[in-house]
């Protein structure tokens, strides 16, 4: 009897798992805080050079929505300096702005854009550390994905809810940029060691029918999270106590120490059958599924049975048959695409035109439906489900681009229609890519797929320096770039309601080349 089999007698999602699954879902929250809260604190509100002489700042009344981007100009250095009425001081170019820079305090105390000046010839650092913030995820799943293989889920989870506790909490006292974005690498790197893990611990402790479902779940919490973002940095305006606000409250998972359980499936893989018959024979009695004989005689023959050696898989094996090769490639790409426009609206909903705390609540809004939607489609097919809803996110995002900056409204609701479509499509990647892997290399290709997505998501921030380009280039990119993937889907196969391919062979068919098997 596998694992799968076990979980069928002692309950797949009972009392033990939805127990396990709140300890799982409440760090999402926070996650989505640290994820999006850059929104916020590195916000670019309305500013005005100073003049170079000393002369005087503007009056406490003055209207910067007039003059928004005051001495910028469309590639990003600085215009020469300019008088209260937005006008040019002098009739020729200049280089920075030497009277320094007076920010619009009616939207936001304080930022690190307006803390530190990253505006003008400075705007690509606040960029660069959104971008450093991703790298860190990045940097995150290659490390911890293996290392929780090695030393197990739970300490792993624990481990970096202590470092997102700590060093979101020393994010909020960075006495400069640099160490203000170190620090952020780090948080970053901490966040994919719980998304990853904690999926992970939920999965494998869940019953093949329910773990769809359980998944969703987790996703909730995220979207609450987004949704709760908007309130908070709503009543607190100073980048700091916003950093404070989100990161101090991690200090009560300390608690999980006690509350978590390892992974027992884990246990089983790793020659640790003691402590996972405990923790299968503590969920049974929760679930109030008492241990039958079967389940002995099953527990007596785990214990005693040896390892087989089995044949060794790398990454070398997703890409060295034909089709597999095709498929891995699509996959990949989907990966990348997914989270590259979906961090690219996410972060930068202040483009929009609306009111900045109004459109975080509408996005964040918008994930509860884009997430249900996707358990009654995928249910009848994953690859049109997969087309759809890239080709709805990228057809929304691709028509923001003919709405004049005039019409917020219009765009802003395009623009959750796109983030609709991708939400959607993001979630069914999850799925969509472990059936199309095979068992022998499932792990392997779904950790890659997750570096594809932290590229994307590493990019994403720094796709918005194309508007010195064309202000309607990040829409063109995050536009097109669904639509090319809603194209490739169309070379995949369907995996709904069809058998989980175990290798290779079963995804190239009997006419595998390479094998040297000879014909059939």
């Amino acid at each position: 009897m596998n694992f799968d089999g076990i979980l069928c007698l002692i309950g797949g999602f009972g009392k033990f798992q939805k127990i396990l699954f709140v300890w799982i879902c409440l760090p999402q929250i926070f996650l989505a805080f640290h994820m999006l809260v850059s929104v916020f604190t590195g916000a670019v509100p309305p500013h005005l050079c100073l003049s170079s002489g000393g002369g005087a700042p503007p009056p406490a009344d003055f209207n910067f929505s007039r003059v928004a981007a005051v001495g910028v100009r469309r590639d990003g250095s600085c215009a020469p300096p300019s008088n209260h009425s937005g006008a040019a001081a002098d009739g020729h170019p200049g280089g920075g702005c030497q009277g320094g820079w007076e920010y619009s305090t009616e939207t936001f105390q304080s930022t690190t854009v307006t803390e530190w000046d990253l505006v003008c010839d400075s705007a690509s650092m606040n960029n660069m550390g959104s971008s450093v913030y991703m790298f860190g995820l990045l940097v995150g799943a290659v490390a911890y994905g293996s290392l929780a293989d090695k030393y197990g889920r739970r300490i792993i989870i624990l481990i970096n809810l202590a470092v997102q506790a700590v060093f979101g909490v020393g994010a909020a006292f960075a006495p400069n940029f640099y160490v203000y974005i170190a620090v952020r690498f780090v948080v970053g790197t901490s966040i994919s060691g719980v998304i990853m893990n904690a999926f992970v611990l939920g999965t494998e402790w869940t019953g093949p029918k329910q773990r769809m479902l359980a998944g969703i779940i987790t996703d909730y919490f995220f979207g609450f999270g987004y949704i709760l973002l908007a309130g908070v940095a709503y009543l607190i305006r100073d980048w700091r106590k916003l950093q404070l606000a989100i990161s101090a409250p991690g200090i009560l998972f300390v608690s999980y120490i006690w509350l978590l359980p390892e992974s027992a499936r884990w246990l089983m893989a790793n020659d640790r059958k003691e402590e996972a018959w405990e923790l299968i024979r503590t969920a049974a009695q929760m679930n109030r599924r008492p241990l039958t004989k079967d389940l002995e005689m099953c527990q007596v023959h785990h214990m005693e049975e040896k390892t087989v050696v089995t044949k060794k898989h790398s990454f070398v094996d997703l890409v060295r048959t034909p089709r597999m090769r095709k498929q891995s490639l699509i996959v990949f790409y989907l990966w990348f695409a997914n989270v590259l426009v979906y961090y690219g609206l996410s972060l930068n909903i202040s483009d929009f035109g609306m009111n900045i705390y109004l459109t975080q609540m509408i996005f964040g809004l918008v994930e509860m439906p884009a997430r249900t939607i996707t358990l009654f489609t995928l249910n009848r097919s994953r690859k049109l489900s997969q087309l759809a809803f890239l080709a709805l996110g990228g057809s929304a995002c691709l028509l923001t681009i003919f709405i004049p900056n005039e019409l917020s409204v219009v765009k802003t609701v395009l623009a959750m229609i796109g983030k609709f479509g991708i939400t959607a499509s993001l979630s069914i990647i999850y799925v969509y890519s472990a059936e199309i892997f095979p068992t022998v290399i499932r792990q392997n290709g779904i950790g890659f797929g997750s570096m594809c997505a932290r590229t994307g998501g590493v990019l994403a921030p720094m796709m918005y320096l194309l508007r010195r380009i064309s202000p309607q280039a990040p829409m063109v990119l995050c536009g097109l770039c669904p639509l090319l993937g809603s194209a490739l889907t169309l070379l995949l196969p369907e995996t709904a309601d069809r058998p989980l391919p175990d290798t290779i062979e079963d995804v190239e068919g009997p006419e595998l080349s390479g094998e040297g098997d000879g014909p059939p």
